[in-house]
């Protein structure tokens, strides 16, 4: 009779046998699709990634295979930036997780049934691999935020890049708790690891991405929420019964945000957005630049800002020449004639005209006066006795 041991051993057995058939079929596939060709043809697989470069939008966009990019957390905006970038043909994923697939993942848009019980970064290695075995992958199936794992972490940012021993290009966070965004932002600061973190709402209609440069830009430690500044245990704040919504649809939107910027860091293109944010209510998209804060709790992260002030001053000063615009006046004007408005200033302040509601720095031009207390327009002339004769004398006294 078999034991465990045995069955065990049998179906690790079998697994290889399945991975080895499955590295067969690839190796077959591989050389019809294995560079990426230049030419925008039907039978390139990335002939409308190439179209970029001819449409004017992106200088080379071959160079995406040279690049790097390590994606923590792969549930539902993770999962989906992976696949993107695997699509987009990126050199090399670097992703880390602990967790495992279960059936409450299949609203995600890239897990599958089967895959329940598998670790989440076992389960998209092999998922993405059939996407795009060109894409070389290290999959890290632990927690960032113990201490050993933490080492290990910093160490993969810092040599894990494409060629060995040179650090990640970016960095992505797609956690969904305030302890691994402080851990990623710790690692960054410390190496000075530009990184991207995204994040969706518990109730899953906003979310946002936040572009962070350590030392120029805000990192997450320089204005956290309230349960991190205040260090409050998370988990107390855990509802008994309740569970965080997920939309496939919301995580979709912040993922094609992450990985659109993603791009246009690698491939310098556009403009990177410091801060982008999703409201799906109100179809809402704030956007703004979050400075550092000079009181940091990080340490590292204040050192980043001093470090950059003094590269800042370092660079030659380029000094702007304010060229002054010269008063309007037409060549074919010998008396010097010019045109005026009629409003005074004091005119246009007491004016009774429409003024309009004007964003700080902007003016009203010209409205209506406000109507003359002398005059009355709507007066009629007096009848008179007098004769139109005795009328034009007078006027002719004038």
């Amino acid at each position: 009779m078999a034991t465990v041991k045995d069955l065990q051993k049998k179906i690790k057995e079998l697994e290889a046998e399945l991975e080895k058939e499955r590295r067969e079929k690839q190796n077959v596939l591989r050389p019809k699709i294995s560079q990426m060709s230049s030419e925008v043809v039907d039978s390139n697989p990335y002939s409308r990634l190439m179209a970029l470069k001819r449409m004017g939008i992106v200088d080379d966009y071959e160079k995406i295979r040279e690049y790097c990019v390590a994606v923590v957390g792969v549930g539902g905006v993770g999962s989906v930036t992976a696949e993107m970038l695997t699509r987009c043909g990126i050199g090399k994923l670097l992703l880390f997780d602990y967790d495992k697939v279960e059936l409450a993942n299949m609203n995600r848009l890239f897990y599958q049934p089967h895959q329940s019980g598998m670790s989440k970064v076992e389960a998209a290695e092999k998922t993405l691999k059939e996407i795009n075995p060109d894409v070389e992958f290290e999959v890290y199936n632990y927690n960032i935020t113990t201490m050993d794992n933490f080492t290990h972490f910093m160490e993969r940012i810092k040599t894990g890049g494409f060629k060995s021993g040179e650090p990640v290009n970016l960095v992505l966070s797609c956690v969904d708790n305030f302890e691994a965004r402080m851990t990623v932002n710790t690692a960054c600061n410390e190496l000075g690891q530009n990184w991207i973190e995204s994040g969706v709402s518990e109730n899953a209609v906003s979310g946002h991405i936040q572009f962070i440069i350590p030392g120029e830009t805000s990192c997450y430690a320089c204005a956290p929420p309230l349960v991190v500044s205040t260090k409050t245990d998370e988990k107390t704040l855990k509802r008994e019964g309740v569970c965080a919504a997920s939309l496939p649809t919301t995580m979709a939107v912040v993922a094609g945000f992450l990985v659109q910027n993603t791009l246009k860091y690698l491939l310098k293109f556009g403009d990177v957005s410091y801060y982008l944010g999703y409201n799906a209510l109100q179809d809402f998209f704030p956007s703004m630049t979050l400075r550092p804060n000079p009181t940091c709790d990080d340490r590292h992260c204040v050192n980043q800002q001093h470090a950059f002030q003094l590269r800042e001053k370092s660079k030659p000063k380029v000094e702007k020449v304010e060229e002054k615009e010269d008063d309007v006046i037409h060549e074919d004007n010998p008396f010097e004639i010019q045109l005026v408005s009629e409003t005074t200033e004091e005119e246009l302040k007491n004016s009774e005209g429409f003024v309009p509601d004007l964003v700080q720095g902007l003016k009203v031009a010209y409205t209506t006066p406000a109507p003359s207390q002398n005059s009355d327009s709507g007066a009629m002339v007096d009848n008179t006795e007098k004769s139109l004769e005795e009328l034009m004398k007078e006027m002719q006294t004038l």
